[in-house]
């Protein structure tokens, strides 16, 4: 409900206001030490964030990055060491703290909404920088191109061509980090299962039209079972009831017992992961883990993991994908895309992933 409310404030005041503010001045630019990155939204656009942030660290490694995000995505950050404060666009105090802040650039990374871009326009920089996709391009100096069609991470790195940062994303790469904390309760919470490998499934979705299904997951979870491998589920709360069934009376249920950063130490530990498109399937990749993915509303070619070590699984009907800046119509069909892919093809996948030499690995 709150983020309908919020689409729909920015569908109304955010077009006005864009419209209405002067187009940012284009001002000389000098070694940014200060630099404020604007991350509305989900976990998984966050997550793919993460290369941009090295590469911005490593071009200069004296600068302070603050993050302003909100509360549902705030927690990837932890796993960005080089991100020396978060804030949260959803909680006004901290949204006025970053708003009053002086920065050397402020680079807005949404996409579509035009309230970021409002705000990186009053936020004191002399470097504006964010996406033209719509009204929100008369907010920033630097108005850089969006293409639907090509990986996130790739668009989110054009963002940095004008501080002069070249970010060569490597697509095998591990580009997150673990807090210790969070790796000594995972290490903890595993305890229960013993030694030997185990495959993470996480059973949910942002919305239902993404959702697998319990009962097909539960099916794959009892075959992977009998090859050998132990189970652990991850997710929220949400995911509870699933969990249960999913994991069985051999594997570990630890939906709603954790963090986001130690879900990602769990995953950190594990074998291979099993999701749909969603941030902890992008958690695993940031993580070097393997991972098998389930696409249908949603572009494979703009979100699944690259390299060989993913598989990102798509029947590619006629309407699909569906999803454009994060809004999906109606489906009359009932999510087939992604619902007619069947346990056996995740199974072998999965098999294939887990049989690799260990270098691949």
């Amino acid at each position: 409900m709150k983020i309908r409310l919020l689409k729909i404030i920015d569908r109304l005041a955010g077009v006005l206001i864009a419209s209405c503010l002067p187009s940012a001045p284009v001002r000389p630019f000098q070694s940014p030490r200060r630099i404020l990155i604007i991350r509305p939204g989900g976990i998984g656009d966050a997550v793919l964030l993460a290369p941009s942030i090295n590469a911005i660290n490593t071009s200069y490694p004296d600068s302070r990055i603050t993050i302003l995000a909100e509360r549902r995505n705030c927690g990837v950050f932890a796993l960005m060491p080089r991100v020396s404060r978060v804030l949260c666009y959803d909680r006004p105090g901290e949204l006025i703290r970053a708003a009053l802040g002086l920065y050397d650039a402020v680079i807005d990374t949404e996409q579509w909404h035009r309230l970021s871009a409002v705000i990186a326009r009053l936020v004191r920089a002399p470097m504006k920088i964010g996406f033209d996709t719509n009204e929100r391009r008369r907010m920033f100096a630097h108005r850089i191109g969006y293409d639907l069609s090509a990986y996130e991470p790739d668009n989110f790195a054009l963002l940095l061509k004008p501080l002069g940062v070249d970010c060569q994303r490597k697509a095998e790469t591990a580009s997150l980090s673990l807090p210790p904390q969070a790796m000594s309760k995972a290490r903890h919470l595993l305890h229960p299962l013993g030694s030997g490998s185990f495959v993470v499934i996480f059973p949910g979705a942002s919305i239902p039209e993404k959702r697998w299904g319990g009962g097909r997951f539960t099916l794959v979870a009892k075959r992977l079972a009998e090859a050998g491998y132990k189970i652990v589920v991850v997710g929220g709360k949400e995911e509870r009831g699933d969990g249960d069934m999913i994991a069985g009376e051999a594997g570990l249920n630890l939906a709603g017992m954790t963090t986001l950063a130690e879900t990602a130490a769990v995953i950190a530990r594990s074998s291979l992961v099993i999701s749909g498109d969603s941030g902890v399937l992008h958690i695993a990749a940031g993580l070097d883990i393997p991972t098998v993915s389930l696409f249908g509303p949603s572009s494979e070619t703009k979100w699944a993991p690259r390299g060989e070590r993913h598989v990102a699984l798509n029947h590619h009907l006629s309407c699909s994908p569906c999803t454009k800046f994060g809004t999906m119509p109606p489906c009359p069909i009932k999510s087939r895309c992604i619902r007619d892919i069947s346990p056996d093809e995740v199974m072998a996948a999965t098999l294939l992933l887990l049989s690799l030499p260990a270098e691949k690995k």
